[in-house]
Formats: structure tokens, C-alpha cells, sequence
């Protein structure tokens, strides 16, 4: 059935829409660009070379720790590999753009947020590690916060709103009422008061933000389920005793794909600013880790004196969510029936 919907007319025709629309095409480069760098930053940004040919070693320090023995060190438990530079026994190495890993400070810095400077391109935060660096490492935990919470709550919305739109009657309105005493609980308390009593965690948060954002696409597939179980083809289902989760899911559900293939650019746009709004404020990943909203949060602190990090972190905001947006209102387009 979802080849079916894939290989359909229709489907062809939306995405002749979507192709139209140069700005989302573009949009969906830089997206691709900006997720591709955060997968791979350890190759754009870290403190170990890419590659080294270090006295007949091939070496890959970006993949793989090595002892610092092996370099003729035996006094230290992790290997400076900048110190290795000068050294005759290395003949090549490769490193990366940006020479700092998200977690080193700068030592040669006397004050802390340092400016921009050919050491620190994009300058320092206020423990004199590299924006640029925690830039790239940071939205591959805002893609992956996104991303996840997106798939988790879809899921649930799905799930809960295919059984009330295809039952009906009573089950729809007891579905209902819980559901609207879900969505009037204060989430932003209860997650203050979860962060009290639990460690935050990466994971938590996900579930968290998961469990309180599958109410509008549940809305959505109730209606979608109510409109489409009376149909013809669903009828022939039930004639034939095809059992009621195949009818759900693998006659309705292609049927009612618009509503999440619509929402979901939009939806991994608000995880992005969920949760860097969720570090701004304190409630979000442990540091040190990487995180947008954390630079946001120290540009708050040093707003007169640090404006680098104010600026990158918001430019990267916007472009990402802006993108997104792009990507989304194109879907929307083609997707809509008027056209």
C-alpha cells in the first residue's frame, strides 16, 4: 500500500509542486549541508589529526586512542597530539579546520570570553572554549533531540489517534477527555520539578518533550481516521474479515499520511528551539556539553563584552529553523487540495 501511495499520481503531482518551490529546494541543501557537517564535525573541528603517518604507523586518532607509549610517552595517560607536530618520527599528518575539540579551553587567552581571532574564528565562550567548534557539536544534540522526540511523539499521536478516529462513540470520547486533561497539565513545572528530583539527562529530556508533544498530530489522525473509516475501500476490508489493525494501518494510515509528511519539517523545527529554549533557561543537558542554547545563555551574562555569542548562536538558530520553515510551507503547498 505505501508503494502504492509512493508510485500514485497524486503523490508525483506534489512533488512536481514541492520541486517548484526553488526556495525550499534550496533550503533542503543547506539543511542537508549543516547536518552533514554535525555528523561528521570530528573531522572539521578536534584536537587529534585526522590522519598521521607517525614512524611507519598509519594512525587515525579521530577514530581511534592511542597510548601515549606508543609515541614514546609513558608519564602522561592521554596524548597531546600537538606536541607531535615538531616531532621528526612524524612524517605526515592531516588535521582538521578548527584545531579544538568542544571541550578544551584556549590557554593562551588571558580573559575569557576571548574575541574572534585566527586562533578562534568564531571566538571563545566564557571558559575559553571555541564557538565555532561547540557550534558544530551542538546542533548534532539539537538534530538528535529533534529528530527523536519527533519519531517518539508521531508514534504515540499516531497510534492513539488512529484508534479514536477508528473506533468512534465511546472510545473517542473517553480518548478525548483524557486527552484534554493531558494538554492542560503545566509541562514546563512538572519538568522543573523532574529535573529537580532526577539527574537531567539527554534521554529524559527526549521522553519528556515526547510525552507532551503528540497532541496535535494525534488531533489530526483522529480526523483523518473519522473521515476516511466510512470509505469504500475500508468497507470491502471489513466485508472480507481483514482484522481491524491491517485495516488501520495498512489501508487507512497510507491514506493519511498528508497531515505527518505536512507537519513533521515544522515539528523538528520546534524540538531545535525546545530544547535550545530549555538550556537558555537552566533545564536542559548537563555541561559541559555542547549546546546553542548554553552560548545563549552566557551571551546574556556577557552581552556588553562578548557579542560573538549572541551572534553565531542566533544566525545558526535561524538559518536552521528558517530552513526548515521553508522545507515545510513547500510541503504544505503541495499537499494542499485546492491545488
Amino acid at each position: 500500500m505505501i508503494e502504492k501511495w509512493i508510485t500514485d499520481e497524486s503523490t508525483l503531482k506534489r512533488y512536481r509542486r514541492f520541486k517548484k518551490r526553488k526556495t525550499a529546494i534550496g533550503a533542503v541543501f543547506v539543511f542537508a549541508f549543516l547536518v552533514f557537517l554535525s555528523v561528521t564535525a570530528e573531522l572539521w573541528a578536534n584536537s587529534k589529526p585526522i590522519v598521521m603517518n607517525y614512524d611507519g604507523h598509519i594512525l587515525f586518532p579521530v577514530y581511534k586512542s592511542y597510548h601515549p607509549t606508543l609515541f614514546g610517552r609513558s608519564d602522561i595517560l592521554y596524548m597531546d597530539y600537538r606536541s607531535l607536530k615538531e616531532d621528526p618520527k612524524n612524517k605526515f599528518d592531516l588535521w582538521p579546520l578548527v584545531e579544538w575539540n568542544p571541550f578544551e579551553s584556549n590557554p593562551s587567552l588571558d580573559n575569557y570570553p576571548g574575541s574572534p581571532s585566527s586562533d578562534n574564528v568564531f571566538g571563545t565562550d566564557d571558559r575559553g572554549r571555541d564557538v565555532l567548534t561547540r557550534l558544530l557539536y551542538g546542533f548534532r544534540y539539537s538534530i538528535g533531540f529533534a529528530v527523536m522526540v519527533w519519531i517518539i511523539a508521531y508514534l504515540i499521536g499516531i497510534l492513539l489517534g488512529a484508534i479514536m478516529g477508528f473506533s468512534g462513540g465511546v472510545v473517542d470520547l473517553i480518548g478525548m477527555r483524557v486527552f484534554e486533561i493531558w494538554e492542560s497539565l503545566p509541562s514546563l513545572t512538572i519538568l522543573i520539578t523532574l529535573i529537580a528530583i532526577l539527574d537531567p539527562s539527554f534521554m529524559l529530556l527526549v521522553a519528556f518533550q515526547a510525552l507532551f508533544g503528540w497532541m496535535m498530530i494525534a488531533t489530526y489522525m483522529r480526523a483523518e481516521f473519522l473521515k476516511l473509516r466510512k470509505r469504500e475501500f475500508v468497507e470491502a476490508a471489513k466485508a472480507l474479515g481483514v482484522k481491524k489493525y491491517k485495516i488501520m494501518f495498512k489501508h487507512i494510515l497510507p491514506n493519511a499520511l498528508a497531515p505527518i509528511i505536512t507537519f513533521s519539517p515544522f515539528a523538528v523545527a520546534a524540538g531545535i528551539t525546545a530544547l535550545t529554549s530549555l538550556d537558555y533557561l537552566g533545564f536542559g543537558l548537563k555541561p559541559p556539553t555542547p549546546s546553542w542554547g548554553e552560548l545563549l545563555q552566557q551571551a546574556k551574562s556577557n552581552f556588553t563584552t562578548a557579542w560573538w555569542l549572541a551572534v553565531y548562536p542566533s544566525v545558526a538558530i535561524f538559518i536552521t529553523v528558517f530552513s526548515l520553515n521553508l522545507i515545510g510551507e513547500a510541503i504544505r503547498d503541495a499537499f494542499d487540495p485546492r491545488k
